[in-house]
């Protein structure tokens, strides 16, 4: 975006946009999974959130190359689930004062994980309409 903005654009830049953004998705995900140390279930759920969330980002992809356009409706885009991971953090920090709070990492991680499924049946559907629609 500032690339584009500042008029610094350029044929690969695309590339260099979206690949951190899906590393940044798993680091996210799995790594606040692992902070509940030993909690098998949310280390299940880190892993299905930054695998669904790649999906995501790929149902979106592949909808733009088949000419339906960018489809970047939510419920679980990038900015919702960066959005529910910096609250996250925020109530999380919370948790040597409120030890009960440390409950907002699975229940946020299992949030992405719902959230990325409907997303992905959302942008399948629309660019199966688009595409149709084109015939």
């Amino acid at each position: 975006m500032v690339a584009v903005e500042g008029g610094f654009k350029t044929p690969a830049g695309e590339l260099f946009n979206e690949l951190p953004d899906r590393f940044s998705d798993g680091f996210i995900f799995i790594g606040m999974a692992y902070a509940l140390r030993g909690d098998g279930w949310a280390c299940v759920l880190g892993w299905s959130a930054a695998v669904l969330a790649v999906i995501v980002a790929y149902v979106r992809a592949l909808g733009a190359s088949m000419g339906a356009g960018q489809q970047f409706m939510g419920p679980m885009a990038k900015q919702q689930r960066m959005a529910l991971m910096t609250a996250t953090c925020l109530i999380g920090a919370l948790g040597p004062v409120w030890p009960m709070l440390i409950n907002a990492i699975p229940l946020s991680l299992g949030t992405i994980v719902i959230g990325c499924l409907v997303t992905i049946v959302r942008r399948c559907r629309r660019i199966a309409r688009e595409v149709e629609s084109k015939c």
